[in-house]
């Protein structure tokens, strides 16, 4: 429990406030009056996003018998007969938690499309924005009345920077940005006491509840002033929650100090420590605390020159201890059976090194990795030719890693089964597309909607 008392008595304060001043704060009404339990059912998302681009020939899928293969030498895991860079221990040592999709097409080398593609499952739009991953969960979460119960806290929040926002779902679901992991996330403390803040808030569901629209079957119009009421909402819904502690990296969610060897496995303290390392500390407390999807970046991967000792010297060490400590803490936790972790960025880089020793954009054939949840570990799915130039076995596309996602995370996206997210125009919104449409560009897999080796 978390500041049972203290919400109850705001609970008090707020209703009282209401009668008085408006029939408002029907949004503070929705937070309950205790403070929520993680439900067992419910899972988590976290995405570990490398911007710009990794070089997974470099990482996942080395080729030490080609002359493709680089400087790094490749080094065995937990997980019997899958090999990984040297430059990996800590994650190579959980490998029976994780497997390797070598087989993706993601289509798109654009920096900008690129990101688009991997954070939506589809190419851009002229006539639809649509929402990324984490906005989908959150939408998901929002229509869970268990999972509902963690509405003080953001469902979706992107730690270091955000890559895409909500779409067509409305900023209701538009991840929550934080900058500085470790550092409270700014404002949300009120400025006045308690009353003022309750009286405040009245004043300004009524205000914004009279410019909303609302269509024939009564629900609000997504525009400009829906969007800035929900933003408010969301804003305020975390200055009242009790649970904002989860923030600090000093402490638990249950009040106790986080051993401080631990933070130094993580990068997060000590020599070396970064923002990576923080974030991922903080993502094992977000997830516990019950948001949905947590995404970190980790940027500075578009290596067009002297791409090895960058990534020996820079890039791994950090991947290493922020992305091996958190897969290792949240099942020595119990929390990896209910937290799926996918690792993925752009595209991947180019099997011919170039002749400024680095590699270039490459999406016809690269690697993401993932695990945790009902994601089966110890897999290598997937196969490319000797030199890493094309896919030969089992080719998948963005949308087969989607649905293998939302499977892992115990959803079905056969469109028969979840059509419950709708587009501005109404229509159903497939989350991993309709295998169907002769259209779909996103699937390489036709006979369905996930890879069924990776799924226990």
């Amino acid at each position: 429990m978390f500041g049972t008392t203290d919400r109850r008595h705001f609970m008090k304060h707020a209703a009282a406030g209401a009668a008085v001043a408006v029939p408002g704060l029907s949004f503070l009404a929705d937070l309950k009056a205790r403070a929520p339990e993680m439900q067992k059912k419910q899972k988590s998302l976290i995405i570990l996003w490398m911007g710009g681009g990794p070089s997974t020939i470099d990482l996942w899928d080395m080729k030490p018998d080609s002359p493709n293969g680089g400087d790094h030498k490749p080094k065995t895991t937990a997980a019997s007969g899958i090999s990984i860079t040297e430059h990996l221990p800590k994650v190579a040592e959980q490998f029976k938690h994780l497997s390797i999709i070598r087989s993706l097409n993601s289509n798109e080398g654009d920096h900008a499309r690129g990101t688009f593609i991997m954070n939506t499952g589809r190419q851009r739009s002229p006539i639809l924005d649509y929402p990324s991953l984490g906005s989908v969960l959150s939408f998901f979460q929002g229509t869970d009345p268990e999972a509902a119960k963690n509405a003080d806290l953001p469902a979706f929040m992107s730690v270091g920077g955000t890559q895409i926002g909500s779409g067509f779902l409305g900023m209701k679901y538009a991840p929550f940005t934080i900058q500085n992991p470790g550092q409270p996330p700014e404002n949300v403390s009120s400025p006045v006491d308690e009353k003022r803040t309750i009286r405040r808030a009245a004043i300004f569901e009524k205000l914004e509840g009279g410019l909303v629209q609302t269509g024939s079957d009564r629900k609000p119009i997504m525009d400009a002033a829906q969007a800035h009421k929900e933003v408010y909402e969301k804003a305020l819904s975390l200055v009242v929650s009790q649970r904002k502690e989860v923030f600090n990296l000093e402490k638990e969610i249950d009040g106790k100090p986080i051993d401080a060897k631990l933070k130094e496995d993580y990068g997060a303290a000590g020599t070396g420590n970064n923002n990576f390392g923080r974030g991922c500390l903080l993502a094992r407390k977000l997830v516990e605390a019950g948001v949905a999807c947590v995404e970190v970046s980790l940027g500075g991967w578009d290596n067009h020159n002297g791409i090895f000792p960058i990534l020996a010297n820079q890039r791994l060490p950090v991947l290493d201890k922020g992305f091996g400590t958190l897969v290792k803490d949240l099942a020595a936790r119990g929390r990896l059976k209910d937290t799926v972790i996918v690792w993925m960025g752009d595209f991947g880089r180019t099997p011919r090194i170039n002749q400024n020793a680095g590699r270039d954009h490459f999406p016809r054939a690269w690697s993401v990795v993932i695990g945790g949840g009902e994601i089966k570990g110890g897999v290598a799915y997937g196969k490319t030719d000797k030199d890493g130039t094309s896919a030969v076995e089992n080719q998948v596309g963005v949308l087969d890693v989607y649905g293998t996602i939302y499977r892992g995370l115990g959803l079905d996206p056969q469109p028969e089964v979840n059509a419950s997210v709708r587009d501005n125009l109404g229509r159903p919104y497939y989350i991993a597309g309709n295998r169907i449409d002769n259209n779909e560009t996103g699937s390489k897999i036709k006979d369905s909607y996930w890879i069924k080796d990776l799924v226990s």
